[in-house]
């Protein structure tokens, strides 16, 4: 098989909650055992609060894991801090589109100084000509228009600053771009467009994605594997249209039943009843999903079931998978 270029294993992040060490610790992720090839677009999904954005920022090495190991291409990058990463040659291999661009846009930046930055600061360009050819050379790439080059974030549409958050973040030629929700503050018309962009520029430039969402939808169109999350833990991974018709997983099967569909008008659909277990201090020997799952039994409330190969490529982590 070929090197991953990206493979988390036993990727843990805990929180400390009112009390200092000995107090409670919040588990946002936990366990996660996450792969992505060289040129894969593989997507993660799961409702709000089940560890996406922690995990996305474990792997980008925006914060340090708790315990696990994320190797890049073979390297253990969590053998030196975070603080230390930064500093190193591989950050700029790694790159993040953030869920709202104007959030994630400096406001006192013009967009050339703006994709000009990581430049500066990860591959040390300072040479102005150089700049300017590689920031145009961005900016063509997403289809954003010359003549915004020197406009500040509040002069652009909300496309046009999606385009700028893209450009960034590629301008330093990534090896894996971590896309967290990056269409969710966009209207559906621009949305669509923003998505062919993506499609269109993987396929240009070759590089993996890692595409985190809420919506289904959207990742069926993108990505080639799904990796679905439920509170801290990975339950199901499989290849995308094998997730979609044979869902293994009862979360799984879940969310694919809440997606929207006019000609499932009037079916029954599965139904989760009651909320979601707390992360804080949560019973190892308890399956996560205990308590909302319908077919869950006593066995699932005193064994944490293991995440199982079922196929090619699909895992699941329920005893009765």
């Amino acid at each position: 098989m070929t090197q991953p270029l990206l493979d988390a294993r036993a990727l843990t992040k805990r929180y400390p909650v009112g009390g200092g060490k000995r107090g409670a610790m919040l588990h946002a992720v936990d366990a996660v055992d996450l792969t992505i090839a060289p040129g894969e677009c593989v997507g993660l999904v799961g409702e709000s609060g089940c560890g996406k954005s922690t995990l996305v920022r474990l792997l980008a090495r925006l914060i340090d894991p708790t315990s696990g190991n994320i190797f890049l291409d073979g390297a253990d990058t969590t053998a030196v801090s975070q603080a230390r990463f930064v500093t190193m040659p591989d950050r700029a291999r790694i790159q993040v589109v953030f869920q709202d661009p104007s959030e994630s846009l400096n406001p006192s930046f013009r967009v050339f100084d703006s994709i000009a930055d990581p430049l500066k600061r990860l591959l040390g360009v300072r040479d102005r000509d150089k700049l300017a050819a590689q920031v145009h050379r961005a900016a063509e790439l997403v289809g954003l228009p010359r003549e915004l080059i020197e406009r500040y974030p509040h002069q652009l549409s909300g496309g046009q600053r999606a385009r700028v958050g893209i450009a960034r973040a590629i301008v330093v030629e990534p090896s894996l771009l971590i896309l967290d929700e990056p269409t969710s503050a966009l209207d559906v018309s621009v949305q669509a467009i923003i998505l062919r962009l993506l499609a269109d520029l993987q396929a240009r430039l070759g590089m993996s994605y890692l595409f985190v969402s809420h919506d289904l939808n959207v990742v069926r169109l993108l990505c080639s594997r799904i990796v679905v999350m439920y509170l801290g833990r990975v339950v199901e991974v499989a290849p995308t249209e094998e997730l979609f018709t044979a869902p293994r997983h009862p979360y799984t099967r879940a969310l694919i039943a809440s997606i929207p569909d006019p000609a499932r008008r009037g079916e029954a659909r599965p139904r989760l009843d009651g909320s979601p277990r707390s992360p804080i201090d949560p019973d190892p020997n308890t399956c996560r999903f205990y308590g909302r799952c319908p077919t869950g039994t006593d066995r699932c409330a005193t064994a944490m079931p293991e995440l199982l190969r079922f196929g090619e490529g699909h895992f699941a982590a329920c005893h009765f998978a």
